[in-house]
């Protein structure tokens, strides 16, 4: 069994999905919008059609995937956070300054008792990450 995050947001999912294409290194697979779906299938509200109903991307061996949620069903993301674990500590630091600007961070990236480079942020889309380079110390 594999466990994949699934994001929902207000409107702004594919501008966040391409920002983490870039940040994370990732590739999207599939991006589908509301207006895609089939006819009968779609009760999609007037001005959300180019919304996103579903995208997925690959980052690593994880699938990372969201859509934007219709009026009224969306609740801010919280009381997880994303956890990343990077191949390097430079790559760690690099994703974690890459997911910050605009977002509030919790905690720099730094070294801790446990691991090599550890940080938390929430980017500017609202989603919780934990970026954890556990390096020579696991």
């Amino acid at each position: 069994m594999k466990i994949n995050p699934y994001l929902t947001y207000n409107g702004n999912c594919e501008e966040a999905f391409r920002f983490y294409e870039k940040a994370l290194g990732g590739k999207i697979a599939m991006m589908m919008t509301y207006d895609q779906a089939p006819p009968g299938d779609n009760p999609t509200p007037k001005g959300w059609e180019k919304k996103i109903m579903h995208v997925s991307m690959n980052v690593g061996d994880v699938i990372l995937m969201a859509s934007d949620a219709p009026p009224g069903h969306y609740t801010p993301m919280g009381g997880f956070s994303v956890s990343l674990a990077p191949e390097s500590k430079a790559q760690g630091e690099k994703i974690f300054n890459a997911l910050a600007p605009g977002g509030k961070v919790r905690m720099p990236f730094q070294n801790t008792f446990w691991a090599e480079g550890f940080g938390m942020v929430v980017d500017r889309f609202g989603t919780p990450w934990m970026v954890n380079y556990a390096g020579a110390q696991s």
